[in-house]
Order: structure tokens, then sequence, then C-alpha cells
């Protein structure tokens, strides 16, 4: 089977890496005074001194320290210097790595019993707050990858930190589970030098997601994006509801926009998006992992769980959608 450059950089993306280094750091337990709310697990990531230009992606994989299964209803996100994202896992893993390793972006999430995502974070500080009853349910003695990616633009080397912390709601509270949705365009392709839009183009979502509750959206692109636009829709055709599109949109801390009550996701629904830029190198920018390249792509929290997805459009081929797992070219780029 054949597929275009834009599929294979998603698969590329997708990819998993893998080591048997051993460790054995867990996270702190502390409580919070907050009306509604439980105890709290903080999970670190680092220190780890980050070089003048240097860019990477780095991983631990670390128990949250819940002695007894808990239902999360809010993270709060920390990113030291030179973060660019972490983005936050619940994962099958029996082995803690508490320190940092070289990791690729997404592990595992084509195979939600290796994993899936529960969060992600852009800004310096986050706190996401789930709706009243909502919550991701945490095994006893979970454990939880944290995937930072880090770039120093600066002239000094730099101590890279970041945490996550857990807070719990009371199991009573508890009626629905939460999940994820990331959805983008693989089609970046970015000449310098004048305004582009990419899209806007309609991604319809599987069948199981008509009904989910949509209660969260950030957008994502990298330093030469200047705005995202996410509608929902019956159809291509429409209509269609603006849902976000923050102006000004800021690519280094983007918005996160709630929606009380929650967006409903029609029968045979989907997102009408685009994306726009202005290229102000000499070179034309593609899409990629690194800062330096561009992305086109927006997350949702949702719920109930129908599972975690990672939803794709391309023009290649005619227009091509998926959304992973459950696509059967998704069994494909796994492999690759």
């Amino acid at each position: 089977m054949r597929v275009g450059s834009s599929l294979i950089i998603l698969a590329l993306f997708l990819a998993c890496s893998s080591s048997d280094e051993d460790g054995g750091d867990s996270g702190d337990v502390a409580d919070l005074p907050d009306a509604g709310y439980g105890n709290s697990y903080t999970v670190s990531w680092g220190p780890v001194t980050v070089d003048p230009l240097q860019e990477d992606t780095r991983c631990v994989v670390k128990r949250v320290g819940n002695d007894a299964p808990i239902k999360v209803g809010k993270f709060i996100n920390s990113l030291g210097p030179v973060s660019h994202h972490l983005i936050v896992y619940r994962v099958a893993d029996t082995t803690e790595r508490p320190e940092p390793f070289a990791c690729n972006p997404f592990q595992d999430v084509l195979d939600p019993s290796k994993g899936a995502p529960l969060a992600i974070t852009q800004k310096a500080e986050e706190t996401i707050a789930l709706p009243p009853g909502v919550a991701y349910s945490l095994a006893a003695n979970q454990m939880v990858r944290i995937e930072m990616h880090f770039i120093n633009t600066g002239e000094e080397a730099v101590e890279a930190n970041a945490s996550t912390t857990f807070v719990e709601i009371p199991e009573a509270d508890f009626r629905y589970e939460a999940d994820f949705l990331f959805v983008g365009n693989l089609d970046v392709d970015v000449p310098p030098k004048q305004p582009v839009t990419l899209g806007p183009r309609f991604l319809p979502l599987p069948a199981e997601l008509a009904g989910i509750n949509i209660f969260a959206i950030t957008g994502h692109e990298h330093h030469w994006g200047t705005g995202v636009d996410v509608a929902m829709g019956v159809s291509e055709e429409g209509p269609h509801e603006m849902v976000y599109s923050p102006d000004p949109f800021l690519w280094n801390e983007p918005e996160t926009v709630y929606h009380d009550p929650p967006l409903a996701m029609p029968d045979s629904g989907g997102f009408m998006f685009s994306c726009d830029y202005y290229n102000n190198s000499t070179e034309t920018v593609g899409l990629g992992e690194s800062a330096n390249d561009e992305m086109c792509f927006f997350w949702a929290y949702y719920y109930p769980s129908v599972g975690a997805k990672v939803c794709a459009h391309t023009d290649e081929y005619g227009g091509q959608n998926l959304c992973c797992p459950g696509s059967a070219l998704c069994e494909y780029l796994d492999q690759i």
C-alpha cells in the first residue's frame, strides 16, 4: 500500500520508541483545600540541562503514587523555561523510568492497551478543570508518562523542569469518563514572506463519536502560526458553528476555550477547521515535530469516553480522513 509523504510523517509522529532502562521514583501526595476536590498527586519531570540551540523530546515514566483507584477531575501543569509543550499519558508500563529519556511524540497512542493521552499543556502554568462529575479513572498505583518537548533559543544553558498534579474528585461525584481528541491537517506547506491559510477543511468524525460532549479546545501551531479556527457542523456543507477562534492567537501560549454547556457532536458531524501562518523566514516550511517546522492541530476534551482518538485530514489521493485507532490505514501506519 502506497501512502503520501504527509501520511508517512504522521506515521513517524505516532511511532513507538522503547528502552530497558529501569528506575524507581514515585509521585508525591498532598492535600488541596479546594472545595469538591480530594487529594492531589504530583509527578515531576527533570531537571535537564538544555544547551543553547538544543531541541529534544524526552519522557519520564512514573507511578502517580495513588494506592487505591481514583477519579481525576483536575490537572495542574507547570512547565519550566525553554518548554514547548508537555503531554500527560496514562500507560500500561510496569517499570518506572524516572530519568528523562529520548522518546518519540505520541508514543503508543495507536494501541489503547498500551496508553492514551490525558492532557496537553503549552503554557507556563495551566489548570485543566473538568466539568462537575467528569473525570479520568486511574487504577491503583497508576503508571503515567510525562512527555516534554523543549527548545533553548538563547545563548546560555538552562535547567528545565516540569510537573503535573492530578487532583481527585470523590467517587460519589463521578458520572462520566473523560477522554481526548487530537485533530489536524497534514498538508502543511508554508511559503515565505506571505500570509497563508491552510483550509478550511471538513473532517467527519467516526459514528461512535456522535453525541459526545466537548468541553474544552486548544489550538496548536509553531512559531509561524497566527491563528487556528475550529467550527462544528453536521456535514461539509454545513451549517457550522464557530467553537474556537482566539483573537489574537498566541502560538506559544494558545488559549484553551471552555464550553459550558458543552458542545454536543451531531450525528454524522465533524470539524471544519483552518490554520493561518506568516512565514518570516526565506524557506518554505512543512509539517514536522520540530519547532522550526509547522503544524495545524487542535485538541479537544470530551465525555462520555469512547476512547482517545488521533484524527487527521490530507488532500492527497483525492482527500483522505482517518481517525486512529479504528481506521484500516492506522494498522499500516503502526507497522512503519
